[in-house]
């Protein structure tokens, strides 16, 4: 094919492989592929679209040429498409000299590409727009055709060892100069400080672009980075990604769109402001989507921990350092963090409460700890030892105190909310804790806190912003004085420039988030005795049950209890995971926080581990009021999570319960008339019979009455004060509409037949057992709850 015809061919074929951008059409489907199922394709997909294969070698045969290719800006993300379309031009170089406006019958605006940038644009979104792809199989995302292409793309433009592989081409074509953008109607502004490019920084000073091939690297570097952050992490509402501007760019802002309305036209430019300040994407990530955005927070701390040690001389610095090691320096400050903790912070509020929680927890572990993805390893005599967290990382925690404080507190929220008896739920505690208590970490995290609550003496307000463009070294600030200045500066510039100048701090180590601590330990007290009970509960059931238990009739049916826990089918290996998930857990917040032994027993004696004088688990929390028991947060809390229940039972007429599974229905309305029917006629002398004071009146009593229990058991939340009923001596036939009664009764009389007794024989012997058993009874159980037949 000559390259004409390429070019006419190549939208088309980047479409074919990674599916449309409205998600209709799937193409190859790279996220569902695996070498498990469909090994041929799998490979043949790989080898196509590696960084060394066939696709790429037309990418940069196309990019020789200068072609450009245009994307829709409606296809980007919410909070990019926005801004573009109010005239407002992203800070991210990545979109400076792309954008086109229509020609006359256009549809849109579009953002003219070179095939490179055209490439990786489909390539990051289709992760996003390729949702509803049909699945016959279950899928593995870290196992996909897709996942093993990132990986392979960062290994491939962001190496750890060595520099970037020069493109697979005779004439790799250099750096594409920008596109010349049709002149806008409407001039852009920008909402954000402009981040000068690193390439064009480098290739200031060279004659010539294609004479430094390193040029070439770190444009290929920075945009693949750059896209895969925009269309991944760059999903949150304009109107927080205007909080992170500065000051004195919404200055700039304001004063354009005055200007505007200056020139007659206001209308436009108001509406505009109104749907721009209106504006909130309903963005729902799926663990799929974090998967790979670890990956990508994995592979560049390794990038950016492989920089070379800098040289002692700064003049030798200036002159030595190339554009991939300038790179790796700031890679995470300037590309990553702001998106990636707006992300976070969307994630922690607006995930369910379930464990595919644990996708967004790794994540964010992974950003937390750099040092695991040092090149140096731990010597071998202490790999049986927590590592300690160097000091040398306390410049990377200070300028992300926010990832570690703010965060934490958005997890020890969710935490309370969550069911810690789950064995998933308690290792996100435990994994969340066992981070925190790496040895030195905690100190580091309030050094830093430390830092920003000092009092500002000459740190100016307005300047925070400048210092985090990488541009400034360190020697515009040797003039201050004290160093420790120079580290505050650095914590607050970070803060504010995530959160704005108004943001109110909360401090980790504060009292309000230790409150918060106590809560989650107690919480993990009241869940290791949850799983106990649990535990018991299961090695009860699981014991063989007597034969004639099965026919035994217990009042208890009758009242309506419920003893089931729908956290019984948790297996015991479950239940012991739990168990030692939340001991280690509450024993690393109590290292990280500093609690003492005191406040644990405390906490301990809170939780109520005695059980009540039935052995039954504890009521939930309450508290005593004019009304009875009123439940608190932690009781509501309880309830909801299946810690603790009220063994509620019916207290009304037992003979007007409601119909139960285990009762036929028709039998229950017939043996209630006949009941009723009994009683009308016989009350008086059943009242006669019940008040005698011998033997005949203490054998009617226990038949024919059911006095309300001396000693009252709280059940439920009640009144205080609650008249109780004394139904007065009755007959009561219902427990013959019970299918155990019946079934048993069939069996007694098929048995008997065994030993040819007729129906009228049994039925004799029947009531004269029972007439025996009823005498015995009755000398035993005067002040016991009767039964009613």
């Amino acid at each position: 094919f000559s390259l004409k015809e390429l070019h006419g061919i190549f939208p088309w074929l980047v479409e074919s492989i990674f599916g449309s951008l409205d998600g209709i059409t799937v193409g190859w489907n790279l996220r569902c592929l695996q070498g498990r199922t469909s090994p041929t394709e799998y490979s043949a997909a790989l080898d196509f679209l590696d960084p060394s294969g066939p696709m790429m070698k037309l990418v940069y045969k196309l990019q020789a040429e200068e072609y450009r290719y245009d994307f829709p800006v409606s296809y980007l993300p919410g909070p990019v498409k926005a801004s573009i379309q109010e005239q407002v031009l992203p800070e991210c170089s990545l979109y400076h000299n792309k954008v086109q406006f229509p020609s006359a019958g256009g549809l849109g605006l579009n953002l003219a590409l070179n095939p490179f940038e055209y490439y990786m644009f489909y390539f990051a979104i289709s992760l996003i727009t390729q949702k509803n792809s049909p699945v016959t199989h279950h899928v593995s995302p870290s196992n996909s055709a897709y996942f093993i292409l990132v990986d392979t793309y960062l290994k491939c433009f962001l190496p750890t060892e060595g520099s970037v592989l020069p493109p697979p081409s005779s004439n790799p074509g250099g750096a594409i100069p920008s596109p010349t953008p049709r002149s806008p109607a409407v001039p852009f502004t920008s909402y954000g400080m402009h981040h000068t490019s690193l390439l064009k920084r480098h290739i200031a000073h060279q004659p010539s672009v294609n004479a430094d091939p390193a040029s070439q690297e770190i444009w290929r570097s920075e945009t693949m980075l750059q896209i895969f952050v925009e269309m991944w992490l760059h999903h949150y509402s304009l109107e927080m990604y205007q909080k992170m501007q500065s000051p004195h760019v919404k200055l700039e802002v304001l004063h354009y769109r005055l200007s505007i309305s200056s020139k007659d036209h206001g209308s436009p430019a108001q509406s505009s402001y109104q749907a721009l300040h209106a504006y909130q994407e309903s963005f729902e990530p799926t663990e799929e989507h974090v998967l790979v955005v670890r990956l990508l927070v994995k592979h560049l701390h390794a990038f950016s921990n492989s920089l070379k040690p800098e040289p002692l001389s700064p003049s030798a610095h200036s002159h030595t350092a190339s554009p991939l090691e300038e790179f790796k320096r700031v890679v995470i400050p300037r590309f990553v963090q702001e998106k990636l903790y707006i992300f976070l912070q969307h994630c922690f509020g607006h995930w369910p409460l379930d464990a595919s929680f644990r996708a967004v927890l790794e994540m964010w572990l992974s950003y937390l700890q750099p040092w695991r993805y040092a090149p140096e390893k731990p010597q071998q005599s202490t790999e049986t030892l927590p590592r300690i967290v160097s000091e040398k990382w306390a410049p990377f925690i200070q300028e992300n105190l926010l990832m570690y404080t703010k965060l934490f507190i958005g997890f020890l929220n969710r935490a309370l909310r969550t069911d810690l008896v789950s064995p998933k739920n308690a290792l996100m505690v435990f994994r969340v804790a066992k981070v925190f208590a790496q040895p030195n970490l905690a100190e580091m995290i309030l050094k830093g806190e430390q830092l920003f609550l000092e009092p500002e003496l000459v740190i100016p307000h307005r300047q925070h912003r400048l210092f985090m463009s990488p541009t400034l070294g360190g020697s515009c600030f040797s003039s201050w004085p004290p160093a420790i200045t120079d580290a505050s500066f650095k914590v607050k510039s970070h803060v504010y420039s995530l959160e704005g100048q108004d943001f109110q701090y909360k401090q980790m180590f504060g009292t309000e988030v230790r409150n918060l601590v106590l809560k989650l330990a107690q919480l993990i007290c009241q869940a290791q005795q949850t799983a106990k009970s649990i535990s018991d509960h299961s090695a009860e059931t699981t014991a063989s049950p007597s034969f004639f238990s099965w026919f035994r009739f217990t009042p208890s049916e009758m009242n309506g209890s419920y003893t089931g826990n729908d956290l019984d089918e948790t297996g015991q290996d479950s239940i012991k995971k739990t168990d030692e998930y939340l001991e280690k857990a509450l024993e690393y917040l109590c290292q990280i926080f500093k609690l003492s032994e005191a406040q644990l027993t405390q906490m301990m004696l809170k939780c109520g581990t005695a059980q009540d004088e039935n052995g039954k688990k504890q009521l939930p929390d309450c508290i005593e009021s004019e009304d009875g028991l009123v439940l608190t947060p932690l009781g509501r809390y309880q309830i909801i999570n299946g810690l603790r229940r009220f063994d509620v039972q019916y207290q009304g007429d037992t003979e007007l319960q409601p119909i139960r599974s285990y009762e036929n229905a028709t039998l229950v309305r017939l043996l209630f008339r006949l009941s009723s029917a009994l009683n009308e006629r016989f009350a008086d002398q059943m009242d006669v019979l019940c008040s005698r004071e011998d033997f005949v009146g203490r054998f009617c009593r226990y038949h024919l009455t059911n006095p309300h229990l001396v000693q009252k058991i709280r059940y439920s939340p009640m009144v205080k004060e609650r008249t109780s009923q004394n139904w007065g001596p009755r007959i009561s036939l219902r427990f013959l509409a019970s299918y155990r009664t019946l079934i048993s009764l069939l069996m007694i009389y098929f048995i008997a037949s065994w030993f040819y007794i007729g129906p009228v024989g049994c039925t004799c012997i029947i009531l004269i057992g029972y007439f025996l058993y009823a005498v015995i009874m009755t000398f035993f159980s005067e002040g016991q709850k009767p039964h009613e037949h």
